[in-house]
């Protein structure tokens, strides 16, 4: 009987590598042998929390080909390449019920890993075995590099999506980790008048800058300077805050012009401190963002396809299995110079 390597978080800060026997794909299920699995924060932080985030999001960015598929599964087949994906909205939940087809119960539970049909391990594995609904068919033209990219790129279509940012927009994005870096191109291509990157790491500044970004600063008065500058002294029309950071929360709300949209990706582990009497004075429209839907994975294939985003560049190394626990350790020490890590599971096999 065929087997399957797969890494899980065993204790804070302890991932192994363990094997199972691999089992056929039931009734609507699909085998994927996967080709890339990116690592991101909540990896790191599922790491380093000892799993307190579900089995199945350790190891959510991932991307490789149909083996073989179960009874009644018709929307992929045999040798496809696909991505980890959500499913459309199902219809039947109270949010599809309600109208709220874009904020599907269904589809939601899916991508943070809590349904009932979800994976006892993620996509650090040489294989898996999902729901036919978790996977969709890759764009031909995209490569492999580029579909191990494909989650976090839908994470930030997403979020710019629902920002609704108007043409010309004078934008800051406040982070140019994988996340922020993702989230300037997207803005970009929505038709920013300015993207303002600020980043306090000189070689993410650097990152930012090989993107074709030209308006990039460490924090500092300089930084403040120039968003004052390109605004007439308002301040920014949207800021995409994408770290995370708890103390940035008031100071980024600062930047925004009166009127102003503060889009918020950067997922905080700790409650922030807030002016709520600030952000009612100056009439903020405030947008959080957390996952995505089916279509956003099709729009951000089309945006990596048409060469609006580009992600070749944010991957900075590429290892196996047995690599990713000291890879995480690395991450975990807040020293590294990875933007993105892609790990292939059966390099060699």
């Amino acid at each position: 009987m065929e087997t399957n390597r797969f890494a899980v978080v065993t204790a804070p800060r302890s991932v192994e590598v363990q094997e199972e026997e691999l089992r056929q794909p039931g009734a609507g299920e699909v085998l994927v042998r996967i080709r890339y699995c990116g690592v991101c924060a909540t990896d790191t932080h599922g790491y380093s929390s000892g799993g307190l985030i579900p089995k199945a999001v350790f190891g959510h960015e991932w991307t490789g080909s149909v083996v073989t598929v179960g009874a009644g599964v018709d929307t992929v087949a045999e040798g496809d390449r696909v991505v980890a994906s959500v499913g459309p909205a199902c219809g039947i939940c109270p949010m599809c019920r309600a109208g709220n087809a874009d904020h599907c119960d269904t589809a939601f539970a899916e991508a943070n890993g809590v349904t009932e049909d979800a994976p006892d391990h993620g996509g650090f594995s040489e294989h898996l075995i999902v729901s036919e609904r978790r996977v969709q068919r890759a764009l031909e033209s995209l490569t492999d590099e580029q579909l191990g990219l494909v989650e976090p790129t839908a994470v930030t279509f997403h979020a710019v999506r629902r920002t609704g940012q108007r043409l010309g927009a004078v934008v800051v994005v406040q982070g140019a980790g994988p996340i922020g870096l993702l989230t300037a191109q997207h803005a970009r291509h929505a038709g920013a008048g300015a993207v303002v990157v600020v980043e306090p790491s000189e070689a993410r500044r650097d990152a930012a800058r090989a993107l074709g970004f030209t308006e990039v600063f460490e924090p500092g008065d300089e930084f403040r300077a120039r968003v004052l500058e390109l605004t007439g002294t308002l301040g920014a029309d949207v800021l995409y805050e994408c770290t995370g950071a708890p103390a940035l929360l008031q100071p980024s709300a600062e930047l925004v012009r009166r009127g102003g949209i503060l889009s918020l990706l950067g997922y905080p582990m700790t409650d922030s401190e807030v002016s709520y009497g600030d952000w009612q004075s100056r009439e903020l429209t405030v947008i959080g963002s957390l996952a995505y839907t089916h279509a956003d994975f099709t729009g951000a294939m089309r945006a990596l396809a048409d060469g609006s985003v580009d992600v070749v560049p944010l991957i900075t190394g590429t290892i196996t299995l047995d690599e990713l626990p000291d890879l995480l350790a690395e991450l975990d020490g807040g020293t590294t110079q990875h933007a993105k890590v892609l790990v292939a599971p059966n390099a060699g096999a």
